[in-house]
């Protein structure tokens, strides 16, 4: 802790021994009245420079807590000149279960042609970018309506940090309320007219639903997460679902997909409606969950369809997950493959990236062009 003594002169005494004479000590004498200016200024200059240096000390000791909240703020901010490859895990035990309270000393990295200069590993969701992507079809809008209060104590629960946005879709996708933090703007846009006799364009929404993050800030800490909700017939889209999976993996964005199905009649009973091809790969492919909701006798009286246990598997499912990154080398930009490899130590324990399989290993490859700038998907 850096001390500062406060250095000011001692003040001078005028008692005066026995027949000793002082005059010639003494500046207020009326013989010294010419130096008293000079005095006077003197002491002002030392007193200001002695505030001065109170001041710096001060500063240097403690710097002001703006600062200090704005550096804290600025920690989990991506800087334009760091490679950062990130990529959300889930790690589970013999049994299954998620591991809690890991570290990056619980994991062994196996880089032979050094093309990483760092891990970085962090566990949980505290702060996320959740967007609710809401099939505005006759047939799901009072569903949906009526979770609006469970989908959104989802995003309530996650750190004060965290935004929310809201798109509705039918034909076309519009972005009615852009990321906020204001949870009554969000609340409004739950609430909508169905759109009846109209095609669907699920992947075109979810194409629109990832560029709404491109506005948004790189924070490494931070989960983006889409939960979309729809009936998974799609008869409209000119995207397709692989390019969608593509883009949501470029931006590290999971889709957590809730299928409120459509039923058909086959064989004297009702079946749900196979949903187009690719809308589970949504989930399945991009680190998310897909998740099929009610039957058929929920379909014959929708307000049986409870959608707050699956809010909850999604909290808690995002929860267990950790954030697994690495920084890549200047060196890794030689037109070359580089394979480089991350294990669990602990015993009995595995992990999944991204859609993959569990294992206790896994290969992560990069190939880049000598002064590219983006980084590999």
């Amino acid at each position: 802790m850096l001390k500062c003594a406060l250095l000011r002169p001692e003040p001078r005494g005028f008692s005066r021994e026995p027949g000793q004479d002082h005059r010639h000590h003494d500046n207020r004498h009326s013989q010294y009245s010419a130096l008293r200016p000079f005095f006077r200024l003197a002491e002002q200059l030392l007193l200001r420079f002695a505030t001065i240096l109170l001041l710096v000390c001060f500063y240097v000791a403690a710097p002001p807590s703006t600062a200090l909240a704005q550096q804290n703020a600025d920690d989990d901010v991506i800087r334009v000149n760091t490679d950062l490859l990130l990529f959300p895990v889930r790690i589970r035990d013999k049994k299954g279960l998620a591991v809690a309270g890991l570290t990056d000393q619980d994991l062994s990295l196996k880089d032979p042609d050094q093309v990483t200069t760092g891990l970085y590993f962090s566990p949980g969701a505290d702060r996320v970018a959740l967007m609710f992507a809401l099939d505005q079809s006759g047939s799901l809008r009072q569903v949906i309506e009526q979770q609006r209060e469970a989908a959104l104590a989802l995003f309530s629960r996650f750190g004060e940090r965290s935004s929310v946005a809201i798109l509705r879709f039918s034909d076309r996708a519009t972005l009615v309320a852009p990321f906020t933090k204001d949870l009554d703007a969000a609340r409004a846009a739950f609430r909508f007219n169905a759109a009846p006799n109209t095609q669907t364009a699920i992947f075109d929404a979810a194409a629109k639903a990832l560029t709404a993050y491109d506005d948004l800030p790189p924070v490494r800490s931070e989960r983006r997460i889409i939960v979309l909700i729809s009936d998974g017939l799609d008869t409209r889209s000119r995207t397709s679902a692989d390019s969608v999976i593509n883009a949501a993996l470029e931006r590290r964005v999971s889709f957590y997909v809730i299928h409120l199905p459509l039923f058909e009649p086959i064989d004297g009973r009702l079946e749900v409606r196979r949903p187009s091809k690719g809308f589970k790969d949504l989930a399945e492919k991009t680190g998310g969950k897909y998740f099929l909701v009610g039957d058929a006798k929920s379909a014959l009286m929708p307000r049986e369809n409870d959608l707050t246990p699956i809010f909850q598997a999604i909290e808690e499912d995002l929860k267990s997950q950790y954030l697994l990154g690495f920084y890549i080398s200047e060196s890794s930009r030689d037109n070359r493959k580089h394979v480089f490899s991350v294990s669990m130590k602990p015993e009995g324990v595995e992990y999944s990236v991204g859609g993959r399989g569990y294992s206790r290993t896994q290969k992560f490859m990069i190939n880049l062009a000598p002064g590219a700038k983006k980084l590999p998907e």
